[in-house]
């Protein structure tokens, strides 16, 4: 094969994403995918992965073929290479056959450097259209989607092990950013590439801070989101709920507080589904209440945080989801909330699943990263194999180490009573044992009579429904699914109950709510400069023009149908708001403004930025 090319990599690095220098691993895979080898790139969210089939496509001779899952997916990127001045085009349904035969003109003249479609429409165009083009090289994103043992399997992309076979020399670069080893292992056998080189990058996303709460209920869970969100005012974000109806209700819970909030699961219609998408992508609402349906199309590079209001089935997709957010490497916050229901519903779904063993091991991964005492970036880097010795300083827990104390009476009395009720009572009933309350379930089968009815009333019943999460947790308790959620005791419980072994519970502590602001403030400090390259001594950021920045964004966003993102991202404009070119060169100098975005928009920003700055820049 031979290859077109520029001056140096670097040259178009700049020229076209207006970058100074490669991310880690991006210069290796671009050089390898450009000498015909084949690779896999597991990079997180955030990390880079489209620039390492972007860029070897603009400097090799003929059309990229880039094969996607989501439409949305596809016109996002789309819109954010036309943004760049790079020609590209996603294939839809909608196209008839004088469309493609004038695509086909423009790709053999060399003008359409990358063509998205997906796994469906690849099998319709292989015999034709794609046949009677030069094929560049072959980008599968969302790899994981090939793998039978990937969290979001799509049968369609089984088939993906034929471009091998039609297109032989050409070189095959798979994307994801979650796979385990068996995953891994799968994507290369499915698309017949095992001897690929694999790169593994950083799943280290320090920008992003990783809080868990437990035991909150649907009530304490939305004053929660209320409080979390006045430190989010204005800023885009997600909002990851287990069921419809819980995306419903939150979302109808947000705007009642006058809080712009859409929704999206897989009960609307595509048109409803599309319009929340299109909502959300230009700022026209600040918060979606989605099901995991939601999100793998969103290209949306300023999205501020991801809450989970149920607990996720995996770390795959936990990390999978909280990588929506600070896409552009600015701080992004992500808050998990989790309690004993949502364990007991995802148990049932892994249980009834076709792969019952395998999905059962990554729930209980999921609730050990939940209750761990120990940092959370560690727990996951560990995950995916990457080892650090130093803590994040960036999750609750390394802000606000537990501190232990000896529960074992309170576990005791818990484990009195479920024994006492024959092992026949939920982990609700066994709390109104504990505290007293008279609830039908206790009338009906007279728990009151028990000893330990009331034993445990001076301790709230919030409190109690932790301390019951820590002791299933620990393995004092468990979960009898396949019988109405009765609780067992474990042979591990049994030596606590009869004073064999010493119970240690967190101790559960009551939230004092931070200034607002405070806790942005101390993130910035730690994580821009190094995060973003700044250097020390940089400037401060200037609020009013970062604002004003943002209101000429969406205006242009509004003339040009375009998501404001794709205009400027915010970390484009937190670096203008710092460092306030005057000048056109020194506005092309802010790393992410390419030639065709500093020709484009300088003229356009200069004037407001000039309006801030009290002096001129060369």
């Amino acid at each position: 094969m031979q290859f077109f090319l520029h001056p140096c990599m670097e040259h178009v690095l700049k020229r076209y994403f207006g970058y100074d220098s490669f991310r880690p691993y991006q210069r290796e895979i671009i050089e390898t995918v450009m000498q015909g080898h084949s690779a896999l790139v597991l990079m997180p969210t955030g990390g880079g992965k489209s620039l390492c089939y972007q860029l070897p496509a603009l400097m090799m001779e003929g059309t990229a073929l880039v094969i996607s899952p989501l439409i949305s997916l596809m016109r996002d990127q789309v819109r954010q290479l036309h943004c760049n001045g790079i020609q590209a085009v996603a294939l839809n349904s909608s196209e008839d056959e004088q469309d493609l035969m004038t695509l086909q003109r423009e790709c053999q003249d060399g003008h359409i450097k990358l063509i998205f479609l997906s796994p469906e429409r690849l099998m319709v165009e292989m015999p034709r259209l794609l046949r009677s083009i030069r094929i560049s090289l072959i980008a599968v994103d969302e790899a994981h989607c090939i793998s039978q043992w990937g969290h979001d399997f799509r049968p369609e992309y089984s088939q993906l092990g034929v471009l091998r076979e039609t297109f032989p020399q050409v070189p095959i670069i798979a994307l994801t950013a979650t796979a385990d080893k068996v995953t891994r292992f799968d994507i290369l056998n499915q698309l017949n590439i095992q001897d690929a080189e694999v790169f593994i990058g950083s799943f280290d996303r320090p920008n992003l801070s990783l809080d868990v709460r437990r035991g909150l209920d649907s009530y304490e869970k939305r004053v929660a989101i209320l409080h979390f969100l006045s430190m989010h005012q204005n800023e885009p974000g997600i909002v990851y709920c287990l069921s419809k109806k819980n995306a419903e209700s939150v979302a109808a819970f947000l705007r009642a507080h006058h809080i712009e909030a859409a929704v999206y699961h897989a009960g609307l219609s595509l048109l409803e589904r599309n319009r929340a998408q299109e909502d959300f992508l230009n700022d026209r609402v600040q918060v979606v209440c989605a099901t995991i349906a939601f999100g793998m199309g969103i290209n949306k590079g300023n999205v501020r945080f991801v809450i989970h209001y149920n607990l996720p089935k995996s770390i795959e997709n936990y990390y999978q989801e909280i990588g929506r957010a600070g896409r552009d490497g600015a701080p992004a916050d992500t808050l998990l909330f989790y309690n004993a229901a949502d364990i007991v519903q995802l148990t049932r779904f892994a249980q009834s699943s076709g792969q019952s063993e395998i999905n059962m091991e990554r729930l209980n991964r999921m609730c050990e990263y939940a209750e761990a005492s120990v940092c959370r970036r560690r727990i996951l880097l560990n995950y995916f194999g990457q080892e650090t010795a130093s803590d994040c300083h960036n999750c609750d827990v390394c802000q606000h180490p537990p501190q232990l104390f000896d529960g074992t009476k309170y576990v005791q009395m818990a484990l009195s009573a479920i024994v006492r009720a024959n092992q026949m009572v939920s982990m609700r009933t066994c709390i109104d044992i504990l505290c007293g309350i008279p609830s039908e379930e206790v009338g009906r089968y007279q728990y009151y009579k028990l000893k330990t009815y009331g034993v445990g009333s001076t301790v709230p019943v919030k409190d109690w429904r932790d301390y019951m999460l820590q002791m299933l947790q620990m393995g004092y308790i468990e979960v009898m699914y396949d019988q109405h959620n009765h609780l067992r005791v474990t042979e591990l419980g049994r030596q606590v109950l009869y004073g064999e072994r010493q119970a240690m519970l967190v101790v559960i502590r009551r939230e004092v709510q931070p200034p607002k602001g405070k806790k942005k403030q101390t993130r910035q400090k730690e994580v821009l400069p190094g995060l973003w390259n700044f250097p020390k001594n940089e400037p401060d950021e200037d609020k009013e023009l970062f604002e004003a920045l943002r209101q000429l964004r969406l205006r242009l966003a509004q003339q040009k149908g375009e998501p404001p993102f794709v205009i400027m991202s915010d970390k484009v404009l937190h670096q203008l708001a710092m460092y306030k070119p005057t000048t056109l060169m020194a506005f092309g100098n802010i790393n992410g403004i390419g030639e065709f975005k500093c020709a484009t928009y300088g003229p356009l920003f200069l004037p407001v930025i000039r309006q801030f700055s009290s002096g001129s820049e060369d």
